[in-house]
């Protein structure tokens, strides 16, 4: 893969996003939805790739435009929802749970599931560790300040004893998108990271990775929209919801079919296409589901709040509208 062109690639679609929105009334209705070039966007990597085949699952379910925005991780959304530049988006439960806390309950509706499980604490042989403790001192990488793996790590830690601050501490947590973590592995420069798949499996795979914490039980997508574009076009959001669900049935059903899709799309998204080994042992880490976990949920914010990401949120209540 090379990095600096997918960089470039994520940093001019997100400017992008920021600049579009449907202003013609009379136009085809859109819907502006984004992603990340994670395998635990399943359903949004088929979706997506369906589109650019000309046949578009939410196109045709909905009878609308579908503009596809791509981030690296989940505060980069939510900074686009908050900005209106975005109206749907597969998304992990810590931004969702900061957005919503920021706005004090206004911003951000949880409208299903997509996906469980998939990420892990990942470490380099040479750096010995073999427990939470051999952790002090390392230099420990997660996708974003505030993505859900940066959430889970901070809390891992404090649980096991560290004192952690956002710039140091018993250990160093690096913000690191996901497409550099590979080569600072290999190099030698970062010790551990906590990222999603298929980062897990590359770096196993490609950097001789061990797995130290395998999570597979998380929330770790939810399908997320605007509060407004909940609030004003609850029949639209039903029906995208609904047609959400049937393609998770529809994934599951056809699992060759829809690795062909995954495949094709994070090629498109890389401009190298993923060894087969990759997918196979990365879908494997991962419970495709469009069932919200309120308990995932639940442990998120107490693990947020250890981070201290969470000082104050309201009641989760009106996270999840009824449509």
């Amino acid at each position: 893969m090379k990095t600096r062109y997918f960089l470039t690639l994520i940093a001019g679609l997100v400017s992008a996003s920021c600049g579009k929105a449907p202003t013609d009334p009379k136009a085809k209705p859109i819907i502006r939805i984004g992603h990340f070039p994670n395998i635990t966007h399943v359903q949004a990597l088929v979706a997506h790739q369906l589109s650019r085949q000309g046949k578009g699952w939410f196109e045709e379910k909905l009878g609308v435009e579908v503009q596809w925005y791509l981030y690296n991780a989940g505060p980069s959304a939510t900074e686009a929802i908050f900005a209106r530049a975005l109206d749907v988006t597969y998304i992990g439960p810590s931004p969702v749970l900061n957005a919503y806390a920021k706005s004090k309950g206004g911003e951000l509706r949880v409208l299903a599931g997509a996906a469980n499980g998939g990420s892990a604490l990942v470490v380099r042989p040479a750096a010995n560790i073999k427990s939470a403790a051999d952790l002090k001192g390392k230099k420990i990488a997660t996708p974003q300040l505030g993505n859900t793996q940066d959430v889970q790590l901070r809390a891992y830690l404090a649980d096991n004893g560290f004192k952690i601050s956002q710039t140091g501490g018993d250990a160093f947590i690096l913000p690191t998108q996901n497409a550099d973590q590979l080569a600072l592995f290999q190099r030698g420069d970062l010790d551990a990271a906590w990222t999603v798949e298929p980062w897990t499996t590359r770096l196993e795979q490609e950097a001789g990775a061990q797995v130290l914490v395998d999570d597979r039980t998380t929330n770790v997508t939810l399908l997320a929209s605007s509060a407004a574009f909940a609030k004003d076009q609850p029949e639209l959001a039903g029906r995208l919801v609904a047609a959400h669900k049937e393609l998770t049935q529809w994934i599951k059903e056809h699992p060759a079919e829809a690795k062909a899709l995954i495949k094709a799309e994070l090629t498109e998204l890389m401009k190298a296409a993923p060894k087969d080994e990759l997918l196979e042992k990365a879908l494997s880490r991962i419970v495709i589901t469009d069932e919200i976990s309120r308990s995932s949920l639940d442990t998120m914010v107490v693990s947020a709040q250890k981070a201290g990401f969470l000082k104050d949120i309201p009641a989760l209540d009106q996270l999840f509208p009824k449509l």
